[in-house]
């Protein structure tokens, strides 16, 4: 027999209500319920028939008796209306659920409530003033029925090219049960391929689901009337007065008549929200095409506080304790400008430091005192352009587990943002300093010219499930007093496939490369060295320790380095994923790398916790090439917040 259910599949499963965590039951509980009176009846409610926990909060969220239990009503006749509100409800639950078949029975005190409504009430009655009125609700789901066919026409009953909608948007997989939610999200995906193709106003004219209960299928018929291609308009901003528009405006890169697509909409407001002064960020589309066919698009934002202060304190193995500052005001002028300062102090010897005694042995004297001062200023939008300007001004001492590097430095670049995902920047930098390691002593003073592209189209920072991210950089420095001149180069790029629509399964690889050429090792200073090892390089191995030993047995870094890293990042639930990975590399003595030296591997797992900010990281690697002299454990233990890349 076929059936149509229309009205069934406007019935969606109820959203489940946030919930407190119960700790073993120690922290929530059942209410008590009412007592007794003369005034009132009542009562407890029992559902029975189903173990599914989602069909079960379902039935609880829908149905008027079990949400009023603690509001018991006046007599028995109030009872039997709630029980009879439910019995329509509650088959439509089952029915939203796949179970079209499905019925439900309430008895009062093991009255049943339909066809013996005075038994009901009778039975109600008769606990007045003793006891709780035991209400059972008895849930037969019957067979569940299966999704077996998704059709798409347009309004003349034509069907679509494959392409403009391709099969696998239609196509059902086998053992996909009839749901409401089921076939609600199928719409979407049909109205949202549409969208995509620059139909901003496509929408299901009609749906027309039929059920065959002889088979326990489904089949469903939607009519889709996608409406016109578009183009986007213009864009009007407002919100933030404290903000130039115009810097606001620099942020958005799509101009009047490109397509319409969603993704360009997601990206204005990414782009937007990339200003520090920015707080929130809406984007309204517009309800009618402009008269040149184009869709208007309305770019509402909210300022953030100006000034901003944080501290910190943290303790690590490699740098043992520290405490960060930093104060920030992130609209100086008016204009979103940026100025920060940042105050790191840290002292090595509390930490993990298996390097003590060679250092003093090599004369690299330390009180294991370090620490950073810097100042950082970003002008956005310089004349309403994409056009950035960035200057920075730092003082160091760098303490490190093989070297020293007391210096400071100043720089300023200007950045061009092609798009939201491209830019270019060039600049001068001035650093002067004294290094000091197992090879000696260099006294540098260098200004150089460095210049770099970035570009980013991954779509989230912390746990990207898809895209590609590449920075490189070329700095010369030419030759100066007491200096060589050096050419550094540095390249980075990691890229991220979800092999799943749900971005469950996601295959994660980077590969980094660096060379310093010029000078020899020993003249080139070591905060511009190579140097691998670690949690963000090749895990398992000591921070900073693979590559060229020196005299003492301690790392001198090397003028390149090649590292790569791979990783399966598989989700088990929504908040819990396992991650398999291989890690691969080292620094070289050579400005390139020589492949006759030894690249060291690890291999490990990964747990993480996904939380609404990003992953917590914890990752155990077992490095695979351990060497004499090394301090390398049989296995490490890494926790951050974030993907290790």
């Amino acid at each position: 027999m076929l059936a149509s259910a229309s009205a069934l599949l406007f019935l969606a499963a109820a959203p489940h209500p946030a919930q407190a965590f119960d700790l073993f039951g120690l922290f929530a509980s059942e209410p008590e319920p009412p007592a007794p009176s003369p005034s009132a009846l009542p009562y407890s409610v029992r559902i029975t028939g189903t173990d599914d926990s989602d069909l079960l909060q379902a039935v609880q969220d829908t149905s008027t008796l079990y949400r009023l239990r603690q509001e018991p009503p006046p007599d028995g006749e109030g009872l039997l209306r709630r029980a009879e509100a439910d019995r329509a409800k509650l088959a439509d639950v089952l029915s939203g659920y796949g179970y079209y078949q499905g019925t439900v029975a309430i008895r009062v005190d093991g009255a049943p409530v339909a066809g013996r409504e005075a038994a009901a009430v009778g039975a109600a009655e008769a606990w007045r003033n003793r006891g709780l009125v035991p209400v059972r609700i008895t849930v037969d789901l019957g067979p569940l029925y299966h999704l077996r066919r998704i059709v798409v026409r347009d309004p003349a009953g034509r069907a679509f090219p494959e392409a403009i909608l391709p099969t696998r948007i239609t196509r059902v997989d086998e053992n996909v049960p009839a749901r409401s939610a089921t076939v609600l999200a199928r719409e979407a995906r049909i109205v949202d391929q549409f969208r995509a193709q620059g139909h901003p106003f496509a929408k299901v004219i009609t749906r027309d689901p039929v059920v065959d209960d002889a088979a326990h299928v489904m089949d469903v018929t939607f009519t889709v009337d996608p409406g016109p291609v578009a183009g986007l308009g213009p864009v009007a901003v407002s919100g933030a007065p404290g903000i130039d528009p115009a810097t606001i405006r620099s942020f958005i890169y799509a101009e009047p008549g490109d397509p319409y697509a969603p993704q360009a909409v997601a990206a204005i407001r990414r782009s937007v929200a990339r200003i520090e002064g920015i707080g929130g960020v809406r984007v309204r589309e517009g309800t009618a095409l402009d008269a040149d066919g184009n869709l208007p698009l309305f770019v509402e934002v909210t300022e953030r506080e100006r000034n901003l202060i944080g501290i910190s304190a943290r303790y690590s193995t490699v740098d043992g304790p520290g405490v960060r500052a930093y104060y920030a005001n992130r609209n100086l002028f008016g204009g979103g400008e940026t100025f920060r300062i940042d105050a790191d102090i840290y002292y090595l010897g509390l930490g993990n430091d298996p390097f003590a005694t060679q250092r003093k042995l090599a004369g690299i004297g330390t009180n294991g005192l370090g620490g950073r001062l810097s100042a950082t200023y970003v002008q956005p939008a310089l004349w309403g352009s994409r056009n950035d300007l960035l200057a920075n001004a730092f003082v160091t001492r760098e303490v490190q587990q093989s070297y020293l590097v007391d210096g400071g430095g100043a720089s300023a670049a200007i950045r061009h943002r092609f798009s939201d995902t491209f830019s270019a920047q060039i600049g001068l930098d001035a650093q002067v300093g004294r290094s000091k390691d197992a090879l000696g002593t260099v006294n540098y003073r260098l200004i150089g010219v460095p210049a770099s592209v970035t570009y980013d189209s991954t779509d989230n920072l912390l746990d990207p499930t898809r895209g590609v991210r590449a920075i490189a950089s070329l700095a010369a420095y030419p030759g100066a007093i007491s200096s060589p001149g050096i050419l550094v180069a540095k390249a980075q790029g990691s890229t991220y496939y979800s092999l799943d629509d749900e971005s469950r399964y996601i295959l994660a690889g980077r590969i980094g490369f660096g060379s310093v050429s010029g000078a020899p090792l020993g003249e080139i200073p070591d905060n511009f060295r190579f140097f691998a090892g670690g949690g963000g390089s090749v895990r398992g191995y000591p921070y900073r320790t693979l590559g060229p030993i020196g005299p003492y047995n301690l790392p001198i870094g090397g003028r390149s380095l090649l590292e790569a890293s791979i990783e399966a990042r598989i989700k088990v639930t929504d908040t819990i994923g396992v991650v398999p990975f291989f890690d691969a590399g080292t620094a070289f003595a050579s400005a390139l790398p020589d492949f006759q030296e030894k690249i060291r591997k690890s291999v490990g797992i990964g747990l993480r916790y996904y939380t609404g900010i990003g992953p917590i990281r914890a990752d155990l690697a077992f490095p695979l090439d351990p060497y004499k002299g090394g301090h390398v454990r049989p296995a490490v233990l890494y926790l951050s917040l974030g993907q290790a890349f």
